[in-house]
């Protein structure tokens, strides 16, 4: 079977704010590299090329235009740019891709597809040891399994929801079982799985067989799989897009985690270790780009004296930070977000406040002001 990439592209980054916004979210934002994260994520499924198809990319109709300029400027022809009219989460966003991607199999006298499932707002530092994984992924997922990718942790993260591994799938013990899925654990309890080595992070990344896909969900979430096989047949395509039909609406919002992989008897994990992130907070973007002698991540027009273990930002202004430790500055032109590394992840409350507000702050950057003459 070919293999289609499916990079899902509708999250919106709202914990990287004010850099991150609703208009323009993380994924297609350099953060990192050069290119963007959408950019990045496409690229590093050209390593499978010897059984690689065009990807199918899902994304919000606001981003069409973003996906369609980046995917070209990234040297890619997607399949199709599926245009979801509001977010229903990943288990009705690949249930519309794998409907689309087997119609396309029967135009093309095959009778499936492989699908590879990958968020574009990921960061994979090793690609060469993700192409790796993600052929045994293919392996397991060609005898009929569906299978996800597990990060070998180096540390006790208590952020990610964790995998247990179960027997070895193969006698070479490149994949297990997946036994069962962890909630976020308490910081006791992901030192005592790291220490056991029987536990992976989640990753939110799979690989199996776009009919096989279907059929589970028939089984174990059959509100979604009507809807979603509705909207597929309601779809309008317009040149690059397919504007799926209003029945999208209809489907239940949930994660191909709860939807399938937590009730289906045949989930396996392959481990990932491949310097993966999913940039979640500002936190995690300061740990995986370089830093300075005292630990401080600067970009931009940036004075940082005596600090230590920052991420300081600067879009347009000098800023300047005098003795500042384990905190992030970010600057732009119209807003400015200083907080620190452990209070982070409540960056999502100034993003409620600013859309209690209806500020618009939280959807675009400014507009270049015009010179005047």
């Amino acid at each position: 079977m070919q293999v289609i990439p499916v990079i899902l592209s509708g999250g919106s980054g709202t914990r990287l704010w004010p850099l991150s916004r609703e208009l323009r979210p993380k994924q297609f934002l350099p953060l990192v590299t050069e290119r963007t994260m959408l950019q990045e994520t496409y690229l590093r499924t050209r390593k499978l090329e010897d059984r690689l198809r065009p990807p199918i990319v899902v994304c919000n109709d606001a981003h069409r235009f973003l996906v369609a300029e980046q995917m070209r400027a990234a040297g890619a022809t997607p399949q199709t740019i599926v245009l979801e009219p509001e977010g229903r989460n990943t288990a009705p966003a690949v249930a519309v891709a794998a409907s689309l991607a087997l119609r396309a199999a029967d135009a093309s006298s095959s009778d499936d597809a492989l699908l590879l499932v990958l968020p574009a707002d990921h960061v994979i530092a090793n690609p060469d040891a993700f192409a790796d994984a993600a052929r045994i992924a293919i392996e397991a997922a060609d005898s009929g399994r569906l299978v996800t990718f597990g990060v070998v942790p180096d540390r006790p993260e208590t952020g990610y929801g964790y995998l247990l591994k179960g027997p070895a799938g193969d006698a070479s013990g490149r994949w297990f079982e997946l036994e069962r899925f962890v909630e976020k654990p308490d910081r006791p309890t992901a030192e005592s799985y790291v220490e056991s080595g029987r536990y992976l992070w989640n990753s939110g990344m799979f690989v199996f067989s776009a009919r096989r896909y279907l059929d589970e969900l028939e089984r174990h979430a059959p509100a979604i799989a009507s809807a979603c096989a509705r909207a597929a047949d309601e779809a309008a395509v317009d040149a690059d897009f397919t504007r799926l039909g209003p029945a999208f609406l209809e489907s239940p919002s949930d994660s191909i985690d709860y939807a399938i992989m937590e009730k289906t008897s045949d989930a396996a994990v392959v481990p990932l270790d491949a310097g993966w992130s999913d940039v979640g907070s500002w936190p995690a973007l300061h740990e995986i780009l370089d830093k300075d002698a005292d630990g401080n991540v600067v970009r931009g027009d940036v004075i940082a004296s005596a600090c230590r273990d920052c991420f300081i930002s600067s879009s347009g202004r000098l800023v300047a930070a005098v003795g500042v430790e384990g905190h992030v500055i970010v600057e732009t032109a119209d807003a400015v977000l200083i907080v620190p590394h452990d209070a982070a992840q409540d960056v999502k409350r100034v993003v409620e406040a600013l859309k209690a507000g209806g500020r618009d702050e939280l959807r675009e950057h400014p507009k270049p002001r015009e010179t005047e003459h």
